[in-house]
């Protein structure tokens, strides 16, 4: 799932999907466990992070990010596999990519999501193992 999960959605998605990519919050991190704890499916999730400081998307602070995979790491745990970036649409994407993958590095989390169809190239080149190329698939 790639996009904003609504807290009353968790149930629904963890039935559908294999792998979450927006995980920005201990509140949706805590709802994700007690599902998880009830259904005894375990999925894989990125923690979106927002690069950009955009007040307008998903994403978690990176001053806070230590704190939301420290929460994520108690019992019961959940699977964080790597992390997640929308970059700013009016900037170079490089400059995210690389401070993505140096969280990741610090964080030692193995997987990127970040690119999309206008900059997928430059997201692989910066060490994304997952992209979203939506658009370019349906030109």
């Amino acid at each position: 799932m790639i996009g904003r999960l609504q807290t009353n959605k968790v149930k629904e998605a963890l039935e559908v999907f294999d792998y979450v990519h927006s995980l920005d919050s201990i509140k949706l991190a805590g709802i994700l466990k007690a599902e998880e704890t009830r259904t005894k499916k375990k999925i894989k999730y990125f923690i979106q992070v927002n690069v950009g400081d955009e007040i307008q998307k998903s994403g978690i602070h990176e001053s806070k990010l230590s704190d939301l995979l420290n929460y994520c790491k108690q019992p019961p745990t959940l699977d964080i596999v790597g992390l997640m970036c929308i970059p700013p649409n009016n900037l170079d994407s490089q400059i995210f990519f690389t401070k993505l993958k140096s969280l990741s590095i610090s964080n030692n989390l193995k997987e990127l999501s970040m690119g999309m169809s206008n900059d997928y190239e430059c997201a692989i080149k910066s060490g994304a193992t997952f992209v979203r190329v939506g658009s370019a698939i349906f030109k």
